[in-house]
């Protein structure tokens, strides 16, 4: 399939609470009222206590908060509290940030707070919605599910397989250890790839997430699965980020991911590694055929590829007399367009930035991305940074990558 294998950053802000709604219909006309200080206070101590647990690796201590009446509840958070066990955790928190009470029970909106030692140097934000019940002077959780929006956890699909390679960390649920081995190897070769390329400080270390399925990795995105059917990893993060922001998890699509031959999974990861480099100087300000041309130019920077072999959907148009009129928009890398439109809007990101490195130099094309993503807003900002680095306009730079498109691939 064209286009089968691309990657993609997925640049996404934190997960918000959860709508209650429902709740006004179990209150009848009146609705849920806002719940003490002193409940929010007696909840956090309880989920205080449930976090504590976690970091003990003792199961008996994460129980303790659940209702002992909710049977199904804890055979599920037992399992869930397995799956966890060979996750390297640093810190795991909960924060109750709002609580709204119908007498003796509780909905609670917290967020879910950890870190995975030696790769996130702030939390990951999940939004979790509890229910807790009161009985006596004490409350025992009674459901725990994502909040309205944000997506499920990655052990709550199975237990967690841990590969810890030189610059990485793998970790795959439903997953043979010889393959995660494998992709640690390969991502291992990825990040100094990204660094001899991007000049920019970093990490230099990556954490990859490997779901047993293409529905799998769909419920991590929280999206519907056809729209990654032919996409091999994606990354996920925070645009933009400042230097504690949390480190971005690169998720591979394990079917996709499979079909690839060695070179499309190393140029997959290193252009998955290049979004994970690029994030603290990437925001909406920067354009996707500027942050995914970039990812792939690194990606096939040291590959030898030619641009034919690299851009044959956009050569195929070409030599039927389409060459475009224009740098790939924002909307020709949605996944509506099809996968011809997505593989050329690709393409012809790559081409920009390989024509920038190529007349301009690599270090130009760094200071280039740099400069369009520190911008606060898209108007202007990559207009700016083109005349400062390229010494050109828009219109200009675009007659000169629409020439060179012509030259490499007619």
């Amino acid at each position: 399939m064209a286009g089968q294998g691309r990657g993609r950053g997925v640049w996404r802000g934190r997960a918000a609470g959860c709508a209650l709604a429902a709740l006004l219909l179990v209150a009848g006309c009146s609705a849920p009222r806002p719940a003490p200080d002193a409940t929010a206070s007696r909840l956090q101590q309880v989920l205080d206590r449930r976090a504590a647990a976690v970091l003990k690796h003792d199961e008996a201590g994460y129980l303790a908060a659940v209702d002992p009446a909710a049977t199904g509840l804890r055979v599920a958070q037992r399992t869930e509290f397995g799956n966890l066990a060979q996750m390297p955790l640093s810190s795991w928190t909960y924060k109750v940030t709002g609580v709204e009470r119908h007498g003796a029970t509780a909905t609670a909106r917290v967020e879910l707070r950890y870190r995975i030692e030696g790769y996130d140097t702030a939390p990951v934000t999940a939004a979790r919605t509890l229910t807790l019940d009161r009985r006596g002077e004490s409350w025992y959780v009674t459901g725990d599910r994502p909040a309205q929006g944000a997506a499920p956890l990655l052990w709550q699909q199975g237990p967690v397989t841990v590969v810890r390679g030189t610059h990485c960390l793998i970790l795959g649920v439903g997953q043979d250890a010889a393959k995660l081995r494998e992709i640690a190897a390969v991502e291992d070769a990825a990040v100094p790839a990204v660094s001899a390329a991007w000049p920019g400080k970093w990490a230099g270390r990556v954490v990859v997430m490997v779901p047993s399925s293409l529905d799998g990795m769909a419920a991590l995105l929280g999206a519907p699965a056809a729209s990654y059917r032919g996409i091999a990893a994606v990354t996920t993060g925070e645009a933009g980020g400042a230097a504690a922001a949390p480190a971005d998890r690169v998720i591979v699509n394990p079917e996709a991911y499979a079909i690839l031959g060695d070179l499309g999974r190393r140029v997959v990861l290193t252009h998955e590694t290049t979004h994970v480099a690029t994030r603290a100087h990437t925001s909406p300000a920067t354009p996707m055929w500027l942050s995914e041309g970039y990812a792939d130019w690194v990606g096939y920077r040291d590959t030898g590829r030619t641009a034919p072999q690299a851009a044959p959907e956009l050569q195929k148009a070409v030599r039927a007399g389409g060459l475009p009129a224009d740098l790939p928009s924002d909307a020709d890398f949605g996944f509506d367009g099809g996968a011809d439109r997505l593989a050329r809007a690709y393409e012809g990101g790559w081409l920009a930035c390989r024509l920038i490195a190529t007349h301009w130099g690599e270090a130009a094309l760094a200071r280039f991305y740099t400069k369009a993503g520190d911008q606060p807003h898209r108007e202007g900002a990559p207009e700016k940074a083109m005349n400062e680095e390229l010494g050109l306009s828009p219109r200009e730079f675009t007659a000169q990558w629409r020439e060179y498109v012509r030259a490499q691939l007619a």
